[in-house]
Formats: C-alpha cells, sequence, structure tokens
C-alpha cells in the first residue's frame, strides 16, 4: 500500500503491478498536482486515472459529485473503485472508457491527464482533439509529459496557446479553452491580406 500526503490530504492506495507506477505515486502526476488548484465549482475529469491518485484526491478537496474518472485499464478501474473506498469516497463516478467513449458528460473546468508517452502519439492526439470540446469556455486541459515538443504544438494548434512549466524532468502543460471552435471559413478569410479582408467587408456590406 502507498500513503501519501498531497496538498495536505492523507490519502492511501492499493495497487498491483500492472498498474503504472505501482510502487510509489508518479514523479509527474506529483508534478501536475501541484501547479493545479482545484476550486469549488470545478467540474473535473481525471483521464487515465491509473489507480486513482489525481481523481480522489479532487474529490477529498472538492467533492466527489463534481469528479468523473475513467481509464482504458480494467485493472486500473477496478483498483481505483478499491481506492475511492478506502478514502472515503464510495459515490465517485469512475468508468471503464477507451478515452473519452464511456464520458458523456461536457463542459468541465478540469481535464487532467498523465498519458502514456513512451508509444505513438495516438493516444494523446485523442485527448487533446476531443478534450477541447468537452471542456466549458475558461476550462483546462493539463497534461504531464516529458516529450515536450510534441505536447506544446499540439495543444497549441487546438488551443490556441499553452503555458508550460518543467519540474524535476517533467513538463507540465496547462492549455485554456478560451472560444468555441472557428468555423473553417472564418479561419480562411483570417489567413488573407489585411488588403483582402478590406475587399471582403466591403463586398459583405453591398450584399446587405
Amino acid at each position: 500500500m502507498i500513503s501519501a500526503k498531497i496538498k495536505n490530504i492523507d490519502l492511501k492506495f492499493e495497487t498491483e503491478s500492472s498498474i503504472f507506477s505501482p510502487n510509489f505515486i508518479d514523479t509527474g502526476t506529483l508534478a501536475m498536482l501541484s501547479v493545479i488548484d482545484f476550486l469549488p465549482g470545478d467540474k473535473v475529469l481525471d483521464l487515465g486515472c491509473g489507480y486513482g491518485v489525481v481523481g480522489i484526491l479532487a474529490g477529498k478537496l472538492i467533492g466527489e459529485e463534481n469528479i468523473i474518472m475513467c481509464d482504458i485499464s480494467e485493472r486500473a478501474v477496478e483498483y481505483s473503485k478499491i481506492n475511492a473506498v478506502l478514502n472515503g469516497l464510495p459515490d465517485i463516478r469512475i468508468r471503464l472508457s477507451d478515452g473519452y467513449k464511456n464520458v458523456e458528460e461536457n463542459n468541465f473546468t478540469l481535464i487532467l491527464s498523465n498519458p502514456p508517452y513512451h508509444v505513438d502519439f495516438s493516444v494523446p492526439k485523442n485527448f487533446i482533439e476531443f478534450g477541447f470540446r468537452k471542456l466549458a469556455i475558461g476550462g483546462k486541459m493539463v497534461m504531464v509529459t516529458k516529450r515536450l515538443d510534441w505536447y506544446k504544438n499540439k495543444l497549441t494548434s487546438i488551443f490556441g496557446g499553452v503555458k508550460m512549466q518543467e519540474i524535476e524532468g517533467y513538463y507540465v502543460l496547462v492549455a485554456e479553452k478560451r472560444s468555441q471552435i472557428v468555423k473553417k471559413k472564418e479561419k480562411s478569410i483570417r489567413r488573407l491580406s489585411k488588403k483582402l479582408q478590406r475587399k471582403h467587408k466591403c463586398s459583405k456590406a453591398n450584399q446587405q
């Protein structure tokens, strides 16, 4: 069993060897948690929850009713449920889900993820692209990785910007959803030169 104190909350976790970081809480996860404040009114998705560290901590701080946890691993989900009870959160929502497939809810204020970064980028690509749609305006996607460039570029391309902190060899990236997805036509217009933009506006005015 792992015992830990995070954000002044005492926690304990049962694990097994088949689940990520079974002997201690992963340094990257701790780095990610160090830059996040869970606030009243937050709606949190722990995406790829493992044995439950992030979601259970959030539930202790702001209430289990505000948290959803999911993982593609049946064993991870099983141990997250064990640990939720162990930490006094028997009703927290924990689901078996490949990415967002079994997460119908939207308007999250925080999506937190420590995705696998020793494989290709198909998993984080899905997490980021669909995560944008799942967030409320002003909501944030927070990811931790050791492979900075791809994550930084991908988050910037989807969210329009990203903040980054390096902590103990890990990169914690925070991207905020500031607006809805811009229509393709509006994007193409913005790429025009200023002269063509003025022409487009004049043409639109003459049509009215």
